[in-house]
């Protein structure tokens, strides 16, 4: 029961707009019944309120309406309301009203994507369901559940106990670790040996330039609505549809899961020397490698399966160590190196020194584009944030500032380690502490070897032999320079295991997520997940059976390249689905982070293509064909999701701007298409119809189909089909009003129609004389705004609507002779959708119509469906010669390149039609004659104005002969024989 307190008229007009949408049942002001009282009286206005599971209980949420009969005035239990009692009022309304109204103020929830799990979905109310009260509604994704979405919303507080990060924590720390590898320790010093810290400067710089674009890009995009989890998953296919982010997120959490074998076996052959140099090797380094490797990923995944926040407090345990075995490598280069340093290679700061490792020296076949290759992994850990995007307590905050920070932290503490390291260290070193040099023998010093001579140390040997130490020889040298040995160790185990632990943890999340939105329908069983944080169980244990199968192999300097690459194409889409959405210049793409810009994202995609080549070409290849391989596949399959992709922008962009292109293009012959517009109704009922414009039009052509009511579902059996068409409905008073209608205003520019489609009207003779003078009416109006005509006559009908209703309905049997009735007119209504036999399509070119005659049965040729029939043009000749006409149009036919099996000339269309013919006409049109030569002239002036449509005496007289002369063709033995 809704009920207002009234005081009079002025009252009643205060809450009409409380009320508007609401069926009065009792009186109402300046009614007899109206009550002046001094006294308020309630309550007058009475509404039946029924729940409806659209609409959001909780928050400043509409009521929730359903069309009821008003009859009772009783009130269910909805929202807010019980039997007898009050609706809840929302304060926010009232606020900013003053009284309650079902109108809503603008709130976030009401821009929700249709297919947001955020929360609930708050629904406000239409025009349509303020006038036919709210209506239920179902919104499903691709599976019947609902999908995650670039706008859903967040909920802000977090009873459910949900373990969510910061961007320190959640994104910062995570990328650090995973940027801070193994390179760090174990590479770095090599890499800037052979390109020397030149060179080496720009390997550093480029690879920071790569994942410093791709940040800006991801903050773009992360910051154009809610991001949810998936990582780069999420952010591709949101901004370039599902056929990309499907490709991209399978690859990606592969190569994530990869990865973690990678790390693993790092860690694993780091332990393996260790165990080597205090001979305690167990059974072999390869099987070692394969035992550490397997307990370390077990270990791993215990800590991960614990939950978020025990991976959290892991990740800051291995980031202290880290962090403390990179501050041991500067305190180290401090330290006045001692005697067996200095043999291999490790001196003090000396300038000479670090003006000798300026210039490359590329040995044993290294170039600049191979170094890159071996250093940019190291640079790949910029997404480990992005990838538990779901678990960050503000995404859109957190992604950027800590993704960009860690790009610039790790960027300086490489260049500073790798500087360091080149002002300390020589290239090649004996490590013989008897190579010294006298004292003031130091003038003697030349070569490549000057700074280590003036040091007094000759290492000339090395010029000749291959030496063991020094920055090119030796993969420790962070172990030598630093102050204490074991640490650098820790912090390779530190380095190696945290990577790996990010690895795990984002792979599953990022595969749950794809999962999730069903792109895949085979991988569902891995989208569930488990506990308060909804942890992917399931694609954990798949993750670790992944890299078990990579740590047993043992050997991933194959495997490794093509990981690096997965990575690089995920940044290169990144970049893409930046300028994508930014070129699209659609009204949503609004991004709160401001610092990108669309040509620089563009750079970047093609820099890490460009990348992706240089560090290994046919890893490269392989990506893009596995790539294209899953495009391919989820285009195909076509998953039922729609997510507002820059695709579907740019795709509208292209198609306006093609049909405007079009608009100052004269048509030209050889462009015609036949672009049908056919009056089907609703297209089920006239399938036969349907398929033969549809043969006409294929792919190429435009098709347009008009409905009157139930335009979702018709659409929807049109897709199902797989019928290219469009379609449309007019509200009009009559059949031929609409069609007038659409005969005008269908199309758009150049794409509009120039061929009504229809079927003959098969009752002609039994039906009112007004359905009559509508269907010829259309068939001149047609002619009158110039379009091609095509009218499909079949023997059995084309009507199947009555046969849809009865197998959707229980009724009573049919008997035998309706059942094979309906057999035969069904068979009939599939007739172009099956193969055609041998036959002959018969052309009757009587007169010159443009070639349209012509044109469309050639078109029907050239279907796999009519392959086997042929062409059998007729035409109108003259007595005498028949051979000369049959040459002229052979000859015609062959100048528009039109096959044909053989040319009939029809040589007596002039001569007069035989007395059973004309008897047969006369009486079909015997119905329809007005007959006013044998009435008054006042009786005939009558039946003119009531029936104007008859047949007079006067045009049958007029049209004799244009009878006479198209009679007898229509009655020829060839026309008998079809």
């Amino acid at each position: 029961m809704v009920s207002q307190k009234l005081c009079g008229p002025e009252d009643a007009a205060r809450t009409s707009e409380t009320y508007r949408v609401l069926r009065v049942v009792g009186r109402t002001a300046g009614s007899p019944g109206w009550q002046k009282a001094s006294r308020c009286e309630e309550p007058v206005f009475t509404a039946s309120l029924m729940e409806n599971d659209a609409y959001d209980r909780i928050g400043d949420e509409p009521p929730n309406y359903e069309e009821t009969s008003f009859s009772g005035g009783t009130t269910s239990n909805g929202n807010g309301t019980g039997n007898g009692e009050h609706r809840a009022v929302r304060p926010s309304v009232v606020s900013a009203f003053g009284h309650d109204t079902l109108d809503r103020v603008p709130n976030i929830d009401f821009y929700r994507n249709a297919g947001s799990v955020s929360g609930n979905r708050a629904v406000r109310p239409s025009l349509q369901e303020l006038h036919d009260v709210f209506q239920k509604v179902s919104v499903e994704g691709s599976d019947g559940t609902p999908s995650d979405d670039v706008e859903s919303v967040i909920p802000l507080d977090n009873k459910d106990g949900t373990v969510r990060f910061g961007w320190i924590k959640g994104v910062l720390v995570r990328c650090m670790l995973n940027i801070w590898g193994v390179m760090l320790f174990i590479r770095l010093s090599w890499v800037f040996g052979q390109a020397g810290w030149g060179l080496g400067i720009v390997v550093i710089a480029l690879s920071c330039v790569v994942t410093t674009v791709t940040g800006l890009s991801m903050s773009a995009i992360c910051t154009n609505g809610v991001v949810r989890g998936g990582g780069a998953y999420y952010l591709i296919s949101r901004s370039l549809g599902p056929e990309f982010g499907g490709s991209i997120g399978l690859i990606f959490a592969f190569a994530n899961a990869v990865a973690v074998a990678m790390y693993v076996v790092g860690f694993a052959e780091t332990v393996v020397d260790l165990l080597k140099e205090n001979d305690a090797i167990m059974i072999d380094e390869l099987n070692d490698i394969r035992i550490i490797g397997c307990i370390s990923v077990v270990l791993l995944l215990g800590i991960s399966v614990a939950g978020m926040e025990w991976e959290a407090k892991a990740q800051i345990g291995l980031l202290i160590i880290l962090l403390i075995a990179i501050a041991n490598v500067f305190v180290g280069t401090g330290i006045p190196a001692s005697t067996d340093k200095k043999s291999k290679g490790f001196f003090n700061y000396d300038a000479k020194i670090f003006m000798e490792n300026l210039p490359p020296d590329f040995r044993n076949g290294e170039t600049f584009f191979s170094v890159f290759a071996i250093f940019f992994p190291a640079a790949t850990g910029i997404l480990a944030g992005a990838n538990i995007s779901g678990d960050l307590k503000d995404p859109q905050d957190a992604l950027p500032k800590g993704t960009l920070l860690a790009i610039l932290i790790t960027g300086v503490t490489y260049l500073g380690v790798a500087l360091c390291v080149s002002a300390t260290v020589v290239r090649d070193a004996t490590g013989n502490i008897n190579d010294t040099i006298a004292t003031g023998m130091e003038m003697l010093c030349n070569g490549t070897n000057t700074a280590a001579c003036e040091q007094g140390w000759n290492f000339s040997s090395c010029d000749v032999n291959s030496c063991k130490f020094g920055s090119m020889n030796n993969f420790q040298v962070m172990t030598m320079v630093s102050g204490f040995g074991p640490l650098i160790t820790a912090g390779t185990f530190s380095a190696t295991l945290s990577s790996a632990l990010a690895s795990l943890v984002s792979a599953p999340k990022v595969f749950q997520a794809l999962c999730k939105d069903n792109i895949y329908t085979a991988l569902k069983f891995f989208a569930k997940g488990h506990g308060k944080n909804n942890e992917p169980i399931r694609g954990y244990v798949l993750t670790f059976i992944i890299a078990v199968a990579f740590i047993i192999i043992a050997d991933l300097n194959v495997i490794a390249p093509i990981i690096s690459n997965f990575f690089l194409a995920s940044y290169a889409l990144i970049n893409f689905s930046c300028f994508h959405a930014s070129y699209a210049k659609s009204p949503g793409w609004r991004p709160a982070y401001r610092y990108y810009n669309m040509w620089l994202s563009l750079f970047g995609a093609v820099l890490c293509c460009g990348v992706m080549f240089v560090i290994n070409w046919w890893a490269a290849l392989l990506t893009y064909a596995i790539e294209i391989f899953l495009y391919v596949y989820v285009t195909v399959k076509k998953p039922n999701v729609n997510w507002g992709s820059s695709t579907q922008a740019v795709t509208f962009v292209s198609a306006v701007n093609n049909a405007l292109s079009l608009t100052g293009v004269e048509d030209h012959v050889k462009n015609f298409r036949p672009q049908c517009m056919v009056l089907t109704g609703a297209p089920k009922n006239r399938p036969a119809l349907l398929d033969l414009a549809h043969c006409f039009t294929k792919n190429y052509g435009l098709c347009l189909t008009y409905v009157n009511a139930g335009m979702e579902k018709n659409q929807m059996w049109l897709n199902k089909k797989k019928r290219k068409a469009f379609y449309a409905a007019v509200a009009c008073d009559s059949f031929r009003q609409g069609t007038e209608i659409l005969l005008q205003a269908s199309g758009l520019g150049r794409l509009k129609p120039n061929i009504l489609m229809m079927g003959f009207k098969k009752d002609w003779r039994t039906a009112d004389t007004a359905g009559v003078q509508s269907y010829v009416g259309i068939l001149h109006d047609a002619f009158d705004f110039e379009y091609g005509t095509v009218v499909l006559r079949m023997n059995q009908g084309l009507d199947i609507s009555h046969i849809i209703k009865a197998q959707a309905s229980v009724t009573t049997p049919q008997s035998p002779q309706v059942v094979v009735v309906n057999e035969r007119l069904v068979s009939t209504s599939t007739q172009f959708q099956r193969k055609q036999g041998k036959g002959t399509i018969d052309v009757w070119w009587m007169f010159d119509d443009g070639g349209l005659t012509l044109l469309l049965p050639y078109i029907l040729t050239t279907r796999k469906k009519f392959k086997d029939c042929k062409m059998r043009i007729f035409i109108a000749g003259q007595p005498g010669r028949v051979e000369q006409d049959r040459h002229e149009m052979k000859s015609l036919l062959e100048k528009f390149r039109i096959k044909y099996a053989d040319i009939h000339v029809i040589d007596d269309i002039t001569q007069n039609p035989n007395s059973n013919s004309w008897k047969m006409f006369e009486d079909m049109i015997e119905p329809f004659r007005l007959h006013e030569g044998s009435k008054s002239t006042t009786l005939a002036e009558a039946l003119r104005k009531d029936s104007p449509w008859k047949i007079s005496d006067a045009e049958l007289d007029t049209f004799e002969e244009k009878v006479e002369s198209r009679d007898r063709p229509l009655l020829s033995a060839h026309h008998r024989d079809q």
